[in-house]
């Protein structure tokens, strides 16, 4: 039976130390990796041989450091292939949505039981999504503002949204950190992901092809 391997990223010890016990029994599952900061996990798959990349991340929202949000897109550059699903206390629908919207398969609340964490787990790996009934009801209300634009192009998760009007209204870099309050870092990595997005170089053509599409507000 092949193991599902599983990267943990979760600050709070008890919580960790409570999954990685329920899922033990599971023969199909396996915690490989335990992380308690988002930074940490990103760096141990920097350069990290095939081998060691996980199946699947279970990944907190509220983190020290980056927060889980801004690392999903992270963990989709440096494991394409690895399934990220969301465990968190968060009922927040901005989260949801930011999560789907930046590439996570599922959002699941920690008051979830065991058995939900395992099928949630089970029917990501098998191509499904999974998600908390209350999140998917708020998800299929506000479905066109996570589906695909006209041309393919996945829209933009509401911080990379918030990325772009600065850059159009010709903020630098550090301007845009100093605003949101984030590393420089961080802005040039969202901003990275928005030129993945919408298939272009820079910053004006990104602009352009915003306004084209309509992801600006009127």
């Amino acid at each position: 039976m092949k193991q599902i391997r599983i990267m943990l990223v979760e600050d709070s010890p008890e919580f960790r130390d409570v999954i990685a016990f329920g899922l033990s029994d599971e023969p199909d599952m396996k915690i490989e990796q335990q992380f308690n900061t988002a930074d940490a996990a990103v760096r141990s798959l920097e350069n990290a041989p095939s081998s060691t990349i996980p199946d699947l991340i279970l990944l907190d929202l509220n983190l020290p450091g980056i927060s889980g949000l801004e690392a999903i897109p992270r963990f989709r550059i440096l494991a394409p292939k690895t399934e990220i699903i969301i465990l968190t206390e968060s009922e927040r629908e901005a989260d949801v949505l930011s999560a789907i919207s930046s590439g996570a398969v599922g959002y699941l609340l920690k008051e979830s039981s065991l058995d939900q964490i395992t099928e949630g787990i089970r029917t990501v790996m098998d191509g499904g999504a999974s998600l908390d009934p209350v999140m998917a009801r708020y998800l299929l209300n506000n479905q066109s503002r996570y589906n695909l634009q006209k041309d393919g192009t996945t829209q933009l998760s509401p911080r990379e949204a918030q990325i772009l009007n600065l850059l159009a209204e010709g903020q630098l870099q550090k301007q845009i950190a100093d605003e949101l309050n984030i590393s420089p870092k961080t802005v040039g990595f969202h901003i990275g992901h928005i030129y993945e997005k919408l298939n272009v170089q820079n910053a004006p053509a990104a602009i352009h092809k915003a306004h084209r599409l309509g992801i600006f507000p009127k």
